[in-house]
């Protein structure tokens, strides 16, 4: 497909052919680097082997090796494939940029779920089986703790997860209910696992079963705080309105805390927060931060004399609009930065239109290209 991508490049009048073909060539270097990845746990594996006495375990380290010497170097053709699969992915892509904020294998339960209907009537593959490789699956997540957080950033948030949210439920690309074996499996590894992360959510859709919904509400009953809800038809909805085209909608799902996004399709970069309450507060003392006792806002009267809430919400609309303004020009400068000086050629290898466009990630390479202030 990159060569496909190279060979296509216009280079007599496209005046972005060569930054286009720099791109492609490092998705390429990207891709023979995850291969090479999996090749070096293949040859540890096999160390392994030669040294292990226990048929048994032998056995098991043998297929590891088989495994990582198949993908993601091929197509995954059975369901620890597939989970392996992503795993190199998912260390890929935040080895590449450190992104811990909300990377993830967002509808795990579709993307599994051919390849466990698969094996478990070819008798390959037993439903407890599977049930052990999810949970090694969500071992190796909550083993991989993310960045410390610094500064500010701790003051924020103290926590070390890395916002990977797990989708489960939902509704298939033609609307269909899209609940299977796999989504309650996934709901079992939770309830037993009880693990920090990653993070789990349950798409409800009026599509859905009644017995998805009270499996996922015993869940949740235990008070461990897992899956979160969030309403299907209420992400597509958004998403249509945001221009995504039915489709991809239907595939889509939430991510970190609570934002919604087409999986695959779409680029949406954290530039920072706004911090609503810190406006309010501003608003409240004239637009003098009263920590440091410098002005960061607009001077828009002392509160104390306000005399009705229409006043002081007026003024607060002023402080909005006016660090929004500063908001969005911080935002236009970080964007051009990740576009310019911090290439994602591995994660843009992942997301539809990246390879098609010669263009990274960061670059307006996706399907979706999405700028937005987050609070």
């Amino acid at each position: 497909e990159i060569d496909g991508a190279i060979a296509k490049l216009d280079f007599y009048t496209d005046s972005e052919a060569l930054d286009k073909k720099d791109e492609l060539e490092g998705m390429r270097v990207a891709a023979d680097a995850i291969i090479r990845f999996a090749e070096r746990h293949a040859e540890k594996l096999e160390e392994l082997v030669a040294q292990e006495k226990d048929e048994k375990r032998r056995a098991e380290l043998q297929e590891m090796a088989r495994i990582c010497r198949h993908v993601p170097a091929n197509a995954p053709k059975t369901f620890w494939e597939a989970l392996q699969t992503y795993w190199f992915v998912h260390v890929g892509v935040i080895t590449e940029i450190n992104p811990w904020d909300s990377f993830n294998p967002g509808r795990l339960d579709q993307h599994l779920y051919p390849f466990y209907k698969k094996e478990i009537e070819a008798g390959t593959l037993t439903e407890d089986d599977a049930k052990e490789l999810l949970e090694a699956f969500w071992v190796k997540f909550h083993n991989h703790p993310a960045p410390p957080k610094v500064g500010v950033t701790a003051e924020e948030s103290g926590t070390y997860t890395d916002f990977a949210l797990i989708n489960m439920g939902g509704v298939k690309v033609d609307g269909s209910d899209a609940v299977n074996d796999v989504s309650y499996l996934m709901l079992d590894v939770v309830e037993e696992m009880h693990m920090v992360q990653p993070s789990s959510m349950a798409q409800i859709s009026k599509k859905n079963p009644d017995r998805f919904v009270k499996r996922v509400a015993r869940v949740v009953k235990t008070g461990f705080g897992q899956p979160s809800i969030f309403n299907t038809d209420a992400i597509i909805q958004e998403l249509l309105r945001q221009g995504k085209t039915l489709e991809d909608a239907r595939r889509a799902g939430a991510s970190g805390c609570v934002e919604t996004g087409a999986f695959g399709r779409e680029a949406y970069i954290l530039t920072g927060y706004y911090n609503t309450p810190k406006v309010l507060e501003l608003t409240l003392n004239n637009g003098i931060d009263p920590r440091t006792g410098k002005r960061l806002g607009l001077a828009t009267g002392d509160a104390a004399t306000f005399k009705t809430f229409d006043e002081l919400f007026a003024a607060f609309e002023k402080q909005v609009r006016h660090l929004a303004d500063i908001k969005v020009r911080g935002n236009n400068l970080i964007e051009r930065l990740f576009s310019t000086r911090l290439p994602v050629p591995f994660l843009s290898l992942l997301i539809d239109d990246c390879i098609a466009k010669g263009k990274d990630y960061h670059a307006g390479g996706a399907r979706y290209n999405t700028s937005y202030i987050q609070g």
